[in-house]
């Protein structure tokens, strides 16, 4: 059987390229396919207990057994480092790559006014927002710029989970996640979380917990550049539910497909 194996961030400059297909005997799973590349890639094999891996846009564990045509993404931590409904950014939609209910992946500047005005409505009492802003350095390293890349299609899925899931979890009226891609200057917007709600306190949970929780799981990188070169950022590692079970193979009720 043949599938289509995505690499993405560090583990892309270690294989050599972004993706290929990859000839499999029938029954082998995500565990064997991470084996290969294990053998085959020492620097991979380094790293194989901190990634995450997808299969079909969505994480699974290294049990799964994969079927001729699946699309596998290996997944090196994201970048977090240490639709249906107004439109987000109307005036962003040239750059648009992929959009959902609530979110867009964009790769054109993030402007929050229009995002603002879209948003607000009368029976709101607060809308809150959060920029992610390119900072100059890190860790006292002089930063000259980022780039971001993602796994566009996966991205959007995780991103507009995490806004039905605040709405849910915090009770607010609505929420808007922008993301942005490519070449970042130093003071431009990388991301923006947007929430309105009758009360502030939920706008303020619910803004910290679609940020905090975007850092860990939805499938973004970013490349930070300096003087002396570049490296990729390192990522927080996936929460344990995500990690655990496709890093270390534990046993999933997931891990076969019908």
């Amino acid at each position: 059987m043949r599938i289509r194996v995505l690499f993405f961030g560090q583990l892309k400059d270690i294989a050599g390229r972004s993706e290929e297909p990859v000839d499999l005997a029938p029954g082998s799973t995500l565990g064997d396919l991470r084996d290969l590349y294990s053998k085959q890639f020492p620097r991979f094999r380094a790293l194989a207990g901190s990634l995450a891996c997808s299969v079909n846009q969505e994480y699974a564990p290294v049990s799964t057994v994969l079927r001729d045509g699946d699309e596998v993404g290996l997944l090196p931590p994201v970048s977090g480092g240490r639709g249906d409904g107004p439109t987000p950014q109307s005036t962003a939609d040239a750059g648009v790559v992929r959009s959902s209910a609530h979110c867009q992946i964009v790769k054109t500047p993030i402007a929050a006014q229009p995002v603002a005005d879209a948003l607000k409505a009368p029976e709101d009492g607060a809308t809150l927002f959060f920029e992610g802003i390119v900072r100059d350095n890190t860790r006292g390293r002089r930063t000259l710029y980022l780039d971001y890349e993602c796994y566009d299609a996966m991205a959007i899925s995780e991103m507009e989970k995490l806004s039905q899931q605040a709405l849910e979890q915090f009770k607010v009226r609505d929420v808007r996640v922008i993301h942005r891609l490519g070449r970042l200057e130093i003071g431009e917007t990388s991301v923006l979380i947007a929430v309105s709600s009758a009360h502030r306190g939920a706008a303020f949970d619910a803004c910290r917990w679609v940020i905090d929780t975007l850092k860990k799981t939805v499938p973004i990188w970013k490349k930070e550049y300096f003087e002396d070169g570049a490296v990729w950022a390192d990522g927080e590692p996936f929460p344990e539910d995500i990690r655990a079970s496709a890093a270390m193979g534990q046993p999933s009720s997931a891990s076969k497909r019908d």
